[in-house]
């Protein structure tokens, strides 16, 4: 049995000995392991193709805590993994990483396991197995952990299923009774389609998010519009009170706080691959934001502080590379 792992009940949180200041962001979700595949060219049913296989420490919520944690700010992290050997390396993960994390440990599920898709051009495609993650509940949730966050962090992985939606819906509701913010990023524009559009704004919005972080695609879904400020009107009427941040990938972002529209520029032009680049953006954008705590945080600030993290990421290969000196100096 992998060291650290008590065994005196199927399911039994784990927390590292990471421990940060005052203020802090919870992120709730998912932890994977992404298997990369990069190709060198396009793949040919049947055929076969050189390129790039690399495993990597992923899951959208989890990036987004290390990312805010790499950008300064105290982060907890729970979730849910396998009682195995990626499991046992996810608590290292996130404990070298400074995150502190909570997470429980299951013998019904193996860890949550991703394949990512990275074509030529640096789009990805992924396939999500349905690991641990996706067996979290509201009983196996650390209320004390979350009620003393200053701000709870949820994505579209935490809602499209149930579990983990209950889960997902008693975090926020655990966070707005204690006077925090809750902030969501819908995820995925496919699975939102599939879903049904109602359905999943119900959920969505039952979250009461104060702060929505779709990319392009998903406002497009989500809003049946196909022009960016027209969306981010629209879904700010969707999430009444809510800032809207769009994130428009090569084009930049756009900023719809206070009924006023701002316009984040694009830090690169170079992709290499989209994997993790939202999650990014959403951790340093977070980390900026809530810096100004207990006053409020500019938004057009953190979006422009956040850009260039994502610009970084989306040049190099995985959600979450290690950091180069020129990275490192940005954060500090």
């Amino acid at each position: 049995m992998p060291s650290g792992i008590s065994e005196s009940r199927p399911d039994m949180e784990l927390k590292s000995t990471q421990r940060q200041a005052s203020h802090r962001l919870c992120v709730v979700g998912d932890y994977a392991w992404d298997v990369l595949i990069q190709a060198n060219s396009s793949l040919l049913q049947g055929g076969d193709s050189f390129g790039e296989v690399a495993l990597a420490p992923g899951g959208s919520a989890a990036n987004v805590a290390v990312w805010a944690r790499r950008c300064g700010f105290a982060v907890d992290f729970v979730g849910k993994i396998g009682r195995d050997r990626f499991g046992q390396l996810a608590v290292e993960d996130l404990d070298r990483e400074g995150v502190t994390a909570h997470l429980v440990a299951s013998d019904a599920h193996l860890t949550g396991s991703v394949a990512v898709f990275v074509d030529p051009s640096g789009e990805r495609s992924m396939v999500s197995g349905r690991g641990a993650d996706f067996f979290l509940l509201a009983s196996e949730l650390p209320d004390s952990v979350v009620s003393a966050a200053d701000h709870v962090h949820v994505n579209g992985w935490s809602v499209f299923t149930d579990p983990p939606r209950a889960a997902a819906l008693r975090c926020a509701e655990l966070a707005h009774r204690s006077g925090a913010t809750v902030s969501f990023d819908p995820s995925s524009f496919q699975l939102i389609a599939e879903s049904g559009v109602d359905l999943f704004l119900g959920w969505a919005q039952a979250l009461q998010p104060n702060l929505v972080l779709p990319n392009f695609e998903e406002g497009k879904v989500l809003t049946g519009l196909t022009e960016p400020a027209p969306i981010a009107r629209r879904l700010a009427e969707l999430f009444v009170g809510a800032t809207v941040v769009l994130k428009l990938d090569a084009d930049g972002a756009l900023v719809f706080h206070d009924g006023e529209l701002t316009k984040i520029d694009p830090a690169t032009d170079k992709l290499v691959d989209a994997t993790g680049a939202g999650d990014s953006f959403a951790g340093a954008y977070l980390a900026h934001w809530l810096r100004a705590r207990p006053h409020p945080g500019d938004h057009v600030a953190a979006a422009r502080f956040a850009t260039p993290v994502a610009a970084w990421v989306v040049e190099h290969l995985g959600a979450r590379p290690r950091p180069d000196a020129t990275l490192a100096a940005y954060l500090e």
